[in-house]
């Protein structure tokens, strides 16, 4: 049985290059009317996008073209113009240059071979715009944009080209068919600002950066449109609002609208903390001094990738700023909302001799949060932040650029030279962004976060870098400073790479799935600048995200480390929120942490000045470590795509091209043995980017796959990995369904589970071996508790049939004062007493639903932490309707449902065993004593010194401390 589509909730947006937040999306993220406070949200929450698309649907490929598309190709997928968005060229199926050949003569020549599929006439091929032809390895990268009559192509209208040995390798495109050439525009650039700031519900005083330019934008059903692309930023970069939008230039019709928010002297030196400050949070400075040339103290030396020359040299003059701004890079200091009276152009302090050594005392681990420090002499060590976040978007700058994120690429930069790329955008970074503004936790505007907003090429991309503390019921993180953890401060920027990166100059990631890549190439580029230079994050590994400023060393800020994980493509939506990025990112996260194992395996690590050489672009990526590989092949394939309203097949498809092109397709295997052990193998299959039920596939085309029957006379389910709720089934023995009784699986150990309605669910765990052929029989014992067995409920709150169907991903809520007590009462299946000495419970969340008889809010704090069983037997003369006649039969541990700081995540909630004193009985009660809010000691009391609230949940989240939400129970009998 597949699990219901999920309306598409929180799905990050494509701009010109989509904007994210950390944790979840900041406050004015969203639409403008639609303020959503991050105190009600915890880590994985998120809300609606801004994003609006006004244009006719999608036009369906002809017959011909699909049949034309289908000959030549061994891939094909459409895009909304009804021409291809991915092909696979077949070798024998197009002319083949020679290796030497021009790449965009040999482009130009597929799209003129090719015509009839894509309706394009020799005329508006050979009028298309060359935006970049490179190397990329052993092979080319061609990015060509349509022209509509006149004008270009403004949104999509793209066709990016993999080329390799005088012939086509991988294809990805956004083109449209011929049509008719646009009208000419009738309105001003003024009219058309002013309809785009109408639409986003942004006042005239609040505008910040603008910017109008004149194209087209082409239409699924109709000609393309004469249209003005507007991008506008609000003044307030706190809490930034950011749209692209798309303005027919005759009507004023917002055609388009997209959501770039995302959430000595001659030697010039800065203390920096390479990774974050002591991993105890003790006040020892453990900075290290970087400068221009080598000097005594000096722990390495830095400049610019694109000139070698200082960080600190004005682009304009080349005479040293002597703060924190340079070509690359400008970092200011923004305590207040734009209202209170700053605009946020301080600057660190500034130093005649260029020594960017400030004092650091740890201030605001050590005062505990206190508001008092900003007005302090050491004013919250904001220099020291300065020069830190500074120092680190530089180096973010110059370990991309050796990957190929330059000015042609569209990097950020003041200035460019002659390189290509427009100029004009350099990083704007906002240290303690936020940290003296007003409001008081759990409403705290600007705590527990960072996010990177990131507009198209030419304007400047910002990033907020906010200060960390407990918030009731949100996040319980210590008191630092976002500022000093690499992890975030280089997964911040990483958006704009990635987002600059995919689909051209003027677009960025959109979509469910692309909004996860998007989270997840952050993580995942974060992640290895640190590890190429020998730079330990906080974490039990170096593959932790925020562990520094989470305070949590086994996860940071995700479900898992990424090292540990044993998602997968079957898992899509499987934390709370249906099409949740962040969640679903760490299912990127996990797959293309194991392709860059199996190229570690296959290429080893090298020395540690052998990844240092290499990440300064001083070695060939061809004689670097297979992690080195491995990125190198992760930022082609981002070029590789056209749209960055990607699925993860598309990209999956786009890497084994990058590694075609780059390495001559040397990987081919182990990528995809990796690939398939992720749910991304042969068969895999999405509807889309936004496919909430995608296809997944664990054979690997490559290699002997093993095959795994499930055998049960039950009418059974079976999944791969740790999640049932929201999951897709990869088998099940139901002759109803399409789903075979069977599975073809890449060799490999996975988790599974088997579900049934009136058996519940049970985990087991098994090992494919080569071309084998097993079976497993699962032990499905009957499940007295269920609702499809004929077992009812009764008691507090509501969906109380939703506790007994067999399944996480609904769930039972109660909410009023206290939680405690909180029960339900289930008259179990039968007509007589069963035997009961195992139970299992969930307190997995599950998507909100306003249409659902709901009450309290869904939040993680409100999920079951301990409970009490109780038990009653009719057949005895009592009367199980009265709570008074059941006896106690067990109490669970304190922490059943064991999460601790910062907060709850998706593996503390799942569904748990718990073997009770054998009990006869004809009805169970299932009891709370405490949620995770009222329960765990990690949440309770005071933990840091802001008079303007507590961090005690039960007092301060009154909401969250009087809800509890329990995704399922079941009871085992024989």
């Amino acid at each position: 049985m597949r699990r219901q589509p999920l309306r598409r909730a929180g799905a990050l947006a494509a701009a010109g290059a989509l904007s994210a937040s950390l944790l979840w999306t900041d406050t004015a993220v969203a639409a403008p009317q639609n303020p959503v406070s991050s105190g009600s949200a915890v880590q994985g929450d998120t809300v609606d996008d801004g994003d609006v698309d006004n244009r006719p649907g999608a036009t369906q490929p002809t017959d011909q073209q699909r049949t034309l598309a289908g000959q030549s190709s061994t891939t094909v997928r459409w895009n909304k113009y009804g021409t291809p968005s991915t092909l696979a060229p077949k070798p024998e199926a197009q002319r083949r240059s020679a290796p030497s050949a021009d790449p965009v003569a040999i482009a130009r020549a597929y799209l003129t071979d090719n015509r009839a599929t894509f309706g394009l006439g020799a005329p508006s091929i050979g009028a298309m715009d060359v935006l970049v032809s490179r190397p990329m390895g052993q092979g080319s990268y061609v990015m060509l944009r349509q022209r509509y009559g006149s004008m270009p192509s403004m949104l999509d209208g793209l066709a990016v080209f993999g080329i390799r040995d005088g012939a086509v390798v991988h294809l990805s495109s956004t083109l449209s068919p011929d049509r008719a050439a646009p009208q000419p525009a009738t309105l001003s650039p003024e009219q058309a600002l002013a309809s785009a700031t109408a639409d986003a519900g942004v006042t005239g005083d609040a505008l910040g950066t603008t910017r109008v330019q004149l194209g087209a934008v082409p239409m699924p059903q109709e000609a393309p449109r004469v249209a003005y692309q507007v991008v506008l930023m609000t003044k307030d970069q706190n809490h930034p609002t950011g749209f692209t939008t798309y303005v027919d230039a005759r009507t004023g019709q917002v055609l388009v609208r997209e959501d770039i928010i995302d959430h000595d002297s001659d030697n010039p030196e800065w203390d920096v903390f390479p990774a974050n400050p002591p991993a105890d949070y003790s006040s020892r400075d453990n900075r290290v001094k970087w400068c221009l040339v080598r000097g005594p103290g000096c722990e390495r030396t830095v400049k610019t990738a694109d000139r070698g020359v200082a960080w600190d040299a004005d682009p304009t003059t080349g005479a040293p700023t002597q703060t924190s701004a340079g070509n690359s890079a400008r970092g200011t200091e923004k305590w207040d909302d734009l209202a209170g009276g700053t605009v946020g152009t301080r600057t660190s302090a500034p130093s005649a001799t260029r020594d960017y050594t400030y004092p650091w005392t740890n201030q605001w681990y050590k005062e505990k949060c206190n508001p008092s420090v900003f007005a302090s002499p050491q004013q919250n060590d904001i220099d020291a932040a300065l020069a830190n976040l500074f120092a680190m978007h530089n180096r973010m700058h110059d370990w991309s650029y050796h990957l190929g994120f330059t000015e042609e690429t569209w990097n950020m930069q003041a200035t460019n030279g002659d390189r290509g790329g427009l100029g004009g955008d350099a990083e704007r970074g906002n240290a303690q962004a936020g940290g003296r503004a007003g409001g008081a936790p759990p409403d705290f505007p600007s705590r527990n976060n960072a996010n990177q907003a990131t507009p198209p090429d030419g304007v400047p991309p910002t990033t907020n870098m906010y200060l960390w503390q407990p918030t009731p019921g949100g996040f319980y993180a210590p008191c630092v400073d976002g500022d000093y953890d690499m992890s975030v401060i280089g997964h911040e920027y990483s958006h704009a790479i990635s987002g600059r990166l995919i689909a051209g100059p003027n677009s960025g990631w959109s979509g469910a799935q692309g909004g996860a890549m998007n989270e997840s190439h952050s993580d995942l580029f974060a992640m290895e600048y640190l590890y190429e230079y020998g730079f330990a994050p906080r974490g039990d590994t170096p593959y932790v995200t925020g562990g520094y400023v989470t305070g949590d060393k086994r996860t940071g800020i995700r479900n898992y480390d990424m090292s540990k994980s044993e998602l997968n493509y079957s898992n899509v939506a499987y934390d709370l929120v249906g099409q949740q990025v962040h969640a679903d990112g760490e299912i990127w996260s996990s797959t293309s942490f194991d392709v860059r194992q199996a190229m570690i395996d296959k290429y080893g690590r090298g020395t540690p000045s052998l990844q240092r050489d290499c990440a300064d672009g001083k070695v060939p990526v061809d004689k670097c470590p297979g992690n080195r590989r491995w990125v190198q092949q992760a930022f082609d394939a981002l070029l590789l795509n056209a749209s960055g309203a990607v699925s993860y097949v598309d990209m999956r498809d786009a890497t084994l091209a990058a590694n075609q092109i780059r390495f001559g397709g040397a990987d081919l295997p182990i990528l995809w043995n990796a690939f398939a052990q992720h749910g991304l193998g042969r068969d895999a299959a999405s509807n889309g980017g936004n496919d909430a039920d995608p296809v997944p596939s664990f054979a690997s085309p490559h290699g002997r796959n093993g095959t795994l029957r499930l055998a049960t006379n039950k009418n059974a389910r079976l999944y791969v990995g740790d999640y049932e709720a929201r999951s897709v089934a990869v088998a099940d023995t139901d002759p109803a369904t399409a789903l075979p009784d069977s599975v073809e699986m890449t060799p490999g150990t996975y988790n599974f589970i088997v579900a049934a309605d009136g058996y519940g669910s049970t985990k087991v765990r098994r090992t494919i071996r080569p071309g084998d052929r097993d079976a497993l029989y699962p032990l499905l014992l009957p499940n007295a508790a269920s609702r499809s067995r004929g077992a009812t409920a009764a008691g507090d709150g509501v969906n109380l049939d939703k506790l007994i169907d067999d399944t996480e991903s609904s769930n039972w809520v109660s909410a009023g004062s206290p939680v405690a007590g909180k029960a339900v009462r289930v008259d179990l299946a039968g007509d007589r007493p069963r035997f009961i000495s195992r139970v299992q419970v969930s307190a997995q969340l599950r998507p909100q639903n306003t249409q659902d008889p709901d009450s309290g809010p869904q939040n993680r704090f409100t999920a079951l932490r301990q409970f009490e069983l109780l038990a009653c037997n009719a057949r005895n003369g009592k009367d199980c309707a009265d709570p008074v006649n059941y006896r106690k039969v067990y109490t669970s541990g304190a922490d059943a449902f064991p999460a601790d700081a910062p907060r709850p995540t998706a593996p503390d909630l799942t569904a748990r065993s718990f073997r009770i004193e054998p009990t006869v009985a004809t009805h169970l009660m299932i009891r709370v004593l405490t949620n995770q809010c009222t329960g765990a000691k990690e949440y309770a009391g005071s933990q840091h010194n802001d008079p303007r609230s507590t961090s005690d949940c039960t007092t301060g989240n009154p909401a969250v401390a009087q809800a509890v939400r329990i995704a399922e129970f079941q009871a085992f009998t024989f």
